[in-house]
């Protein structure tokens, strides 16, 4: 199993005990609800889980943090498990026969008729199969039930989302730009917000790094599915820092409801005064608004909050908060990743450019963490090598014992997964 199928393992997990670590539910019924169901669980398909076992992750975590939520690497790692041809044509037979049959029904009946033993075919073996022959049969549409929500705790939930903010004009250009936010849904505080060039998800990532390290770690984050907020960097960037992230459904926006009122005066009592005086630049859009957020919106009083003020009601409970410890270790949170082979002159390609890491990588599949400032290399959650980008000049002055550099190489198709 590479390490990208356990990070996604580990983060279905992390979806399950987020509840439980949160506090947010009676833990008895929770527990009862989750072990009576099955789930979908990456790689391993259709499962059923214990209460129990739901525990155990709720302690590794605890312990360990995300990367205790990852599957025990196996003992026989490396070597090839599988079916036979025999039984692969058999099976498949089989199944077309009973194509209406629940798959851990279909199975349960393998394993009773003797065809495979347990032991030797699991039934994550089988559900693999079978999805990539296209036989797992019709699944049952899953429904979500909505629920209304109200805290009454700074930083139980902040909400989330971006809104297209004034067009500025730049050197004779019109600019678009786009305001991501988070607003406390207790005290309808803002965290952090910022206009940004473009609905990438650096951005939310700068705006999302401030809000922590200004306001503290909310318990729950909740926010629509836009592509920036279903990123696998942000459902990693929750599970490390112990967040539930949550979505609402499609198609939605009264589900969100606070978030689009604080967009909402934005525009009518900000976006007023800058057509009296246009900004002329990103960053004086910024610093006017900051300025208005901090001495406008957070010190009036709110309806919602019976007269108190945004900022009045989040001081009150500044106690409970819980803070970001070292804010330099944020960074690594954010990282970007991806999965890439390395070639046999130890290089690969990632976003167009050509990397090198050390010989002993070579003709292996590499887990990458990186950002603008640089690539890594990780193994079992921790950075093991420095990836350096290849200087064609230098290279040509420099003896290897490698293959030499394959124009058409760094030009491929990359090989890898990016997540």
């Amino acid at each position: 199993m590479d390490e990208n199928i356990r990070e996604k393992i580990a983060l279905f997990r992390y979806g399950i005990i987020a509840p439980l670590l949160n506090e947010q539910v009676d833990r008895e019924v929770y527990l009862a609800e989750q072990s009576a169901k099955k789930h979908e669980v990456p790689h391993y398909g259709e499962r059923a889980y214990a209460a129990k076992t739901i525990l155990e992750w709720l302690l590794l975590y605890r312990r360990q943090g995300f990367d205790g939520l990852k599957p025990a690497r196996r003992s026989d790692r490396g070597q090839l498990r599988t079916l036979s041809s025999d039984q692969q044509d058999y099976i498949l037979a089989l199944r077309k026969e009973r194509l209406w049959m629940p798959v851990t029904v279909f199975y349960d009946q393998l394993i009773e008729q003797g065809d495979v033993f347990p032991k030797e075919v699991s039934y994550s073996t089988i559900h693999r199969f079978l999805k990539k022959q296209g036989l797992l049969g019709k699944e049952t549409p899953k429904t979500t039930e909505r629920k209304r929500f109200a805290h009454a705790k700074v930083n139980a939930l902040w909400q989330t989302d971006a809104s297209e903010g004034p067009r500025l004009r730049i050197g004779g250009k019109v600019v678009r730009t786009y305001l991501i936010a988070f607003i406390d849904d207790c005290s309808r505080l803002v965290p952090y917000a910022m206009f940004v060039p473009s609905e990438k998800f650096d951005g939310l990532r700068m705006v999302m790094k401030e809000a922590l390290i200004r306001r503290g770690i909310p318990r729950i984050i909740y926010t629509d599915n836009g592509k920036i907020f279903r990123s696998q960097i942000m459902q990693f960037a929750c599970a490390s820092l112990g967040i539930q992230l949550l979505h609402t459904q499609a198609y939605d926006p009264q589900a969100k409801g606070k978030i689009e009122r604080m967009f909402r005066t934005c525009k009518t009592r900000f976006y007023t005064l800058l057509k009296a005086s246009p900004a002329s630049s990103l960053n004086e859009l910024n610093e006017r608004f900051w300025r208005w957020l901090e001495e406008d919106y957070h010190r009036k009083p709110h309806a919602s909050l019976n007269g108190r003020m945004p900022l009045e009601v989040y001081l009150s409970q500044v106690d409970s908060i819980r803070t970001v410890d070292d804010p330099l270790a944020l960074d690594s949170v954010f990282l970007k990743r991806a999965f890439r082979k390395v070639k046999h002159d130890a290089t690969f390609s990632l976003e167009n450019r050509l990397y090198e890491v050390p010989d002993i990588y070579a003709g292996r599949k590499v887990e990458l963490r990186y950002d603008e400032r640089g690539v890594h290399l990780y193994e079992d959650g921790k950075a093991v090598a420095q990836a350096v980008v290849v200087s064609f000049h230098d290279n040509a002055h420099m003896k290897r014992h490698r293959s030499s550099l394959s124009f058409r190489e760094l030009h491929a198709k990359e090989d890898g997964d990016d997540v």
